[in-house]
């Protein structure tokens, strides 16, 4: 009778020790489907082409992570503010979502190496007179809500004082509409952003006028932060996009120029 209760004492906690390593890594796999979050207002890195189709540096690198673990992937749109809220609420499994990679964020979810680098532009309705960062004082600004650039513009625009305003807006294409309508003044965006957007001449009585002082926006994948099996699958992921040229391809083809680099000087290689 001990014996067998012994036998029955170590069966039950081989299967619990079976249980507690099975992850998001495993599910995705046997689901046979990868659900990423994706921003398909924020081009060249999520859009939609003429057939409504998502495109974008984004849609490929959620295609191209779904390839390598042998799955389809379902491009799940999702506005810059709903990110975060979509993979805690179970909508999807990953953010492949330009998500910069704030300590704060981070005691929510869990996020891999940088993916991207963004430097950023300011852009300007032609008839504000603005034509630099410094001269958006005094003026009616905006960005997208809870962006890295939407922060650190309210921060400056808090410094100014009278006389300057801060706009938040739920997408980039609120922005540019409000910016093109002369409801704002001028806006902080990616530099990737800024110039698809007034290539695009979607937006009439706009210009991209100068850089913003802001440090360098590293964006990673993210999914929940206890996922290890997988936070380490995405992390390996990353690396061997930049390893295999994959990376420096899908630059060229969305975006052009000089590549960005991923590392931080002094911190990692």
């Amino acid at each position: 009778m001990k014996k067998f209760a012994l036998t029955a004492v170590l069966l039950a906690t081989t299967g619990l020790a079976g249980a507690a390593q099975a992850d998001k890594l495993d599910d995705i796999i046997a689901s046979g489907k990868l659900r990423c979050a994706v921003v398909l207002d924020f081009p060249p890195m999520g859009m939609r082409d003429n057939n409504n189709e998502p495109i974008g540096f984004d849609v490929d690198y959620c295609n191209d992570l779904a390839a390598a673990l042998g799955v389809e992937a379902e491009i799940v749109e999702t506005p810059f503010p709903e990110r975060i809220p979509a993979l805690m609420s179970g909508r999807v499994d990953v953010g492949v979502a330009s998500t910069s990679d704030t300590l704060e964020r981070a005691k929510t979810v869990g996020f891999t190496v940088p993916y991207f680098a963004f430097d950023m532009a300011v852009t300007a309705n032609s008839e504000s007179g603005i034509d630099s960062f410094e001269a958006m004082k005094g003026h009616t600004v905006g960005a997208v809500a809870g962006t890295y650039e939407a922060i650190a513009l309210e921060e400056y625009v808090n410094a100014w004082g009278e006389g300057s305003t801060f706009r938040p807006y739920q997408t980039q294409a609120d922005v540019f509409l409000a910016l093109s309508q002369g409801q704002l003044d001028a806006t902080v965006s990616t530099s990737t952003v800024a110039q698809a957007t007034v290539k695009s001449d979607n937006f009439n009585g706009i210009e991209v006028v100068g850089k913003a002082p802001f440090d360098i926006d590293y964006v990673a994948l993210f999914t929940r932060r206890d996922e290890y099996g997988f936070l380490n699958y995405l992390n390996l992921f990353v690396n061997q996009q930049v390893r295999t040229g994959r990376y420096e391809e899908l630059y060229e083809k969305w975006i052009g120029g000089e590549l960005p680099d991923l590392t931080v000087q002094g911190v990692y290689r």
